[in-house]
């Protein structure tokens, strides 16, 4: 599995298995790893973390050419502290992101220790040579890696991602004599930052891209329903479309669901993760689970439906710059009516109100395609037109957004009711997650934590029993 050298665009490397020293199957008690949670073998724990790129990191606020990258001392002691950390806590999975692949000694640094640790690692460049990528590493004593997928997106940004087919090392509760594969789907990812809100759509793109991806591949491997692992810098909040994308696919964020928040307003800000490069704070990293017990909408429906959701946004911010009185939906609709002579909106009123609003003729909108799809998902009646019945159902008050935990729960139960397959899987319970350093769970972000921009999140997750559905929706 190891390829050598720096991994360049499209090649993963593995490194690990040959290079387990003295520290193999050692593991600490520090930090989440798995502390006295549950015995070892009945649950494992997860870390994402963003160490922030050397040539990234900004070491003068008045000269913005001066990097961390031109210093040795510097990254060296840096990095050095964030891979100690990370054996401290002895994760069985590390995904990170913007790791400096450009560089050997850097690489070489956490592929060496990590390896010595008992960690098989992948890494994999962002393509354009950017410098940058992501790296994950996988403790030996307790997962096998049975496959692994570079994930490269090709769009604005040169963003990619990694797909591990993983199997437990051994059974996760030994006391059990069961013959359900444990098996788990890992994807390591750092989404575009959302410099404008032209933005909004590569990014859904590329989150898109990963779930279509996920789908192809357990068909084309026609593997029993598993829990699915998304890690990662998603550059996005709570209260943005990547966030809502992903919950009306039935993935629920392990943080929000150890500490019991929801997704309302009054969470959004519960937490931070990332001090980003304007001086805000927000919480934008992630790991995101989705058991196989869950419904899952089909993708195109949820990816139509996150457009409408921006198109609705960017009718607002549209507004708000005309200094608009009313923001009513009486409005919306006589704005995407145009000039029909009907009370209705006409395909080529569509189009024009989505130009207006700078969703489409440009590199980063919406094509064609995603325009006619949209269309026809309005289009309730399918006469060619959409009235303000139509308009209210689909584009302006969608129901996706306000999906929760039990409206999944209860979707699950009447397809299994309707006659649906039942099998026996295994899904996991998240039995904790944990932010470092602490002051960033309760909303702040410290002036002495120098080890990156972002914090670690850290996640343990035990197993259970659950009956889920034979096939894909």
């Amino acid at each position: 599995m190891r390829k050598g050298g720096n991994g360049g665009a499209g090649q993963g490397s593995a490194r690990g298995k040959q290079r387990q020293g003295k520290k193999k199957g050692r593991i600490s008690n520090r930090g989440l790893g798995y502390g006295a949670l549950m015995p070892p073998e009945c649950c494992f724990s997860c870390t994402t973390f963003n160490i922030l790129a050397p040539i990234y990191k900004r070491l003068d606020k008045e000269d913005q050419s001066c990097r961390e990258s031109q210093y040795r001392g510097y990254w060296l002691s840096r990095n050095q502290g964030i891979i100690d950390r990370l054996l401290g806590e002895m994760s069985s999975i590390i995904c990170l992101q913007e790791v400096w692949l450009g560089n050997d000694e850097l690489v070489d640094m956490y592929e060496r220790q990590l390896g010595d640790a008992g960690y098989i690692t992948l890494k994999l460049a962002r393509t354009n040579n950017r410098g940058d990528g992501l790296l994950t590493a996988v403790h030996s004593n307790h997962f096998r890696v049975l496959n692994y997928r570079d994930l490269l997106f090709n769009d604005f940004g040169d963003r990619v991602a990694q797909l591990l087919h993983v199997e437990s090392a051994v059974s996760f509760c030994q006391s059990r004599n069961s013959s359900i594969p444990q098996q788990i789907l890992i994807v390591n990812t750092h989404l575009l930052f959302p410099h404008d809100s032209s933005l909004c759509i590569v990014r859904l793109q590329q989150v898109y891209k990963i779930l279509q991806y996920i789908e192809s591949y357990q068909k084309e491997h026609n593997l029993s329903p598993m829990p699915i692992i998304l890690c990662g810098d998603w550059n996005g909040s709570k209260r943005g479309h990547v966030y809502k994308f992903l919950r009306s696919q039935g993935f629920v964020s392990s943080y929000d669901t150890a500490h019991h928040y929801t997704d309302s307003d009054a969470d959004a800000h519960k937490w931070v993760s990332h001090l980003n490069h304007r001086g805000n704070i927000c919480g934008v990293d992630f790991i995101w689970l989705l058991n196989p017990n869950k419904y899952r909408k089909p993708l195109r429906t949820s990816w139509n439906e996150a457009l409408f959701g921006i198109i609705k946004v960017e009718y607002f911010l549209f507004q708000y710059l005309l200094r608009a009185a009313s923001l009513s939906e009486d409005n919306a609709f006589a704005f995407l009516k145009a000039d029909s002579p009907g009370d209705y909106i006409t395909f080529s009123g569509f189009c024009q109100a989505l130009c207006q609003l700078g969703l489409t003729r440009h590199p980063h909108g919406l094509s064609p395609q995603d325009t006619q799809e949209l269309w026809i998902q309005a289009d309730i009646g399918g006469n060619g037109v959409v009235d303000y019945e139509e308009f209210l159902q689909r584009i302006w008050n969608p129901k996706w957004t306000e999906q929760s935990e039990e409206n999944f729960e209860q979707e699950t139960e009447v397809i299994l009711k309707a006659g649906a397959e039942r099998q026996q899987a295994f899904g996991f319970i998240v039995k904790n997650a944990v932010l470092f350093p602490p002051e960033v769970e309760k909303g702040m972000w410290p002036e002495d934590y120098s080890l990156s921009d972002h914090a670690p999140l850290t996640v343990v997750f035990s197993p259970v029993r659950m009956p889920c559905f034979q096939t894909l929706r």
